[in-house]
């Protein structure tokens, strides 16, 4: 008996130093990996936030930031007082993170246990973690990722290996979204409402309108459309050879990577929803407004997500809906209609035109119908105080914008045909007291900045290597405008906290959106070519937001091989440079005042290219 228990307790011990020894092991495989470059790793945030300075870009300067990293570098963050240290390399994060939206990310929804109404479409709306739950860590492409192709091939095909999702090419086998094909998806341009191809169906509102020639701009008159539950983008894709630019919208829902497509093809497109917040787009932004059996019950809440439609009308501005309810066959669709046309009256809407399952509205071109209806009439108007260009985190307002006095009395926005209104100065230029004069001096600055920026990337590109394109702080949209020759598209990016310039760029006939840099952008990973970013750091660190968070984010967002032209104060291009070695990034050029004379005060300006790396046991260069 004692015996037995002697052995008993022999194993006892030895189980206990086999299990030290174990987690002993794990922790060193989970320490160092986290440490190694080459390791796939998921690391949380746990740094807190460092502003630019001197103690932020302290260290070695002549540190080898692609060698291997001593203990004390690990650190992202510094307490006040401590040397500034940079990441010689940063962890990847693990590969089943490769499409990693920050604050449209389901699994953080569920940790963070919000409690959201799902019939509103809350869980599509964006959800940001807080500082100490931001990933650290680099996304990695999926394995087999290629170069996409270039534009305007890409319309048309992309590389599967980029994006490895094929349902919707089965979902949607009937309708033409997409078809595998060896190695590539093949997108033929068809759509749930038209499986014959958008050129077709374009071509067909454009008669029903009777536009001249079938051609949907109206001698350009019509630039700007919002396609709202766009699927793949290809109505959009399709809209561009009519100088047309459209805003191509879908959630990240049940057709989760509609618009990782839509980016991939070298379309411009948006991740949002129509749910309990506005769009972040400003009022009277779009011409013409989109939906082709896009799944939106648009009587829910009074016809909230209408009034939202509404607000971002131009006046005279049209709404296309593509539906059964159009059709009015059964006796569901015929009460959807039934009701759906007493809202949209009652909203001074009228039909513009109606053919099959087609059906157009157009909005007024004045406020004589919204003040001519009886009191009491719902929608109400919107009360004198509602700014309708309020839009970052604002809720939606069930109630009817007016028109500004200008636009009342001119019976329309006043805008110019495209191209001229590219340049031309906006009646809305009076909104913050800029003159025609600064208008013209802004056009004129940034395009000369635009030929110096392309005398850096010059030995770096052709015509076809860039083709998205993003303005990180668009201010009046005139960087994106002077790009009007180049075969690229902007995304002009205006703060959230300064003056709502964005309704100039729409007024340019250009698109974009209001974000705030201290948080993760609306977009999947490797989606934008080129990056501008003007003074973004600087603003940034006014608000106590890291410099090291932006600079992850900006990977996250480039393509690789893409570019960033960063132009801002010294230190920043100099804390920028410390971390070129941990981003895989390479210095392309700089220009400072005596290259460029255009430069303001200490500004300078830097060229950097995303290198394209791998997972693997290691990072593995592929240039």
């Amino acid at each position: 008996m004692m015996r037995g228990r002697a052995d008993g307790a022999q194993k006892k011990r030895l189980l206990t130093s086999v299990g030290i020894v174990t987690v002993f092991l794990v922790f060193l495989y989970v320490y160092c990996g986290s440490k190694s470059s080459g390791e796939s790793a998921l690391e949380y945030g746990s740094r807190s936030l460092r502003k630019l300075g001197s103690s932020y870009l302290g260290g070695d300067e002549d540190g080898d930031l692609g060698g291997k990293q001593d203990d004390a570098s690990t650190k992202f963050a510094l307490e006040d007082g401590e040397d500034g240290l940079v990441p010689k390399s940063f962890p990847v994060c693990d590969d089943r993170h490769s499409e990693l939206i920050p604050c449209l990310d389901r699994h953080l929804i569920y940790q963070m246990r919000l409690k959201l109404d799902l019939s509103l479409m809350e869980h599509y709306e964006r959800h940001c973690p807080l500082p100490e739950r931001r990933y650290n860590c680099l996304i990695p492409p999926p394995p087999g990722y290629k170069v996409p192709i270039k534009w305007p091939k890409s319309r048309d095909e992309v590389w599967k290996a980029n994006i490895p999702h094929t349902h919707l090419a089965h979902e949607k086998s009937d309708q033409n979204w997409m078809v595998e094909k060896g190695e590539k998806l093949i997108f033929p341009g068809g759509g749930t409402h038209f499986h014959y191809g958008a050129d077709k169906y374009i071509a067909a509102i454009a008669n029903m309108l009777n536009f001249s020639d079938n051609i949907l701009n109206n001698e350009g008159n019509l630039r700007t459309v919002l396609d709202v539950g766009c699927g793949v983008a290809s109505f959009g894709g399709y809209l561009l050879s009519s100088d047309i630019i459209a805003m191509s919208l879908a959630p990240n829902d049940v057709h989760q990577n509609q618009i990782q497509f839509a980016l991939e093809r070298g379309i411009p497109a948006y991740l949002g929803v129509l749910g309990t917040k506005r769009l972040p787009y400003p009022s009277r932004s779009f011409e013409f407004a989109h939906c082709s059996r896009c799944r939106i019950d648009w009587l829910q809440r009074d016809g909230i997500l209408l009034l939202e439609l509404d607000r971002l009308l131009r006046p005279g501005g049209y709404f296309a809906y593509s539906s059964p309810e159009a059709y009015a066959q059964d006796e569901e669709d015929l009460r959807i209609w039934t009701e759906m046309s007493a809202l949209v009256e009652r909203m001074c809407w009228k039909i513009a035109a109606k053919r099959n399952q087609t059906v157009i509205w157009v909005k007024p071109l004045t406020n004589d119908c919204y003040m001519e209806r009886p009191p009491g009439t719902q929608p109400p108007l919107c009360q004198s105080d509602d700014d309708p260009d309020a839009v970052w985190g604002v809720k939606m307002e069930g109630c009817i914008s007016r028109y500004s006095d200008h636009d009342h009395r001119t019976m329309g926005s006043g805008l110019a045909p495209w191209p001229a209104r590219l340049t031309a100065p906006p009646p809305r230029l009076a909104d913050f007291g800029y003159s025609s004069e600064m208008w013209e001096k802004d056009t004129r600055l940034w395009r000369r900045r635009v030929e110096n920026y392309w005398n850096l990337l010059s030995p770096k590109i052709s015509s076809d290597t860039l083709r998205n394109v993003m303005d990180m702080k668009a201010n009046l949209g005139s960087f994106g405008a002077a790009l009007k020759d180049k075969d690229v598209w902007v995304m002009n990016v205006v703060p959230e906290d300064g003056p709502n310039t964005l309704k100039l760029v729409y007024d340019r006939g250009l698109i974009g959106t209001v974000h705030n840099w201290c948080e993760a952008y609306s977009t999947y990973p490797r989606t934008y070519d080129l990056l501008h970013a003007w003074s973004v750091f600087s603003d940034i660190e006014k608000k106590g937001c890291s410099g090291e968070d932006l600079l992850i984010e900006m990977d996250r967002i480039l393509r690789p091989t893409g570019f960033a032209i960063i132009r801002d104060k010294q230190p920043v291009i100099e804390f920028v440079k410390r971390y070129l070695g941990a981003l895989h990034w390479e210095a392309v050029g700089t220009a400072d005042s005596t290259s460029d004379p255009d430069q303001e005060g200490d500004e300078l300006v830097f060229v950097v290219k995303k290198k394209l790396w791998l997972t693997s046991e290691s990072f593995r260069d592929t240039e």
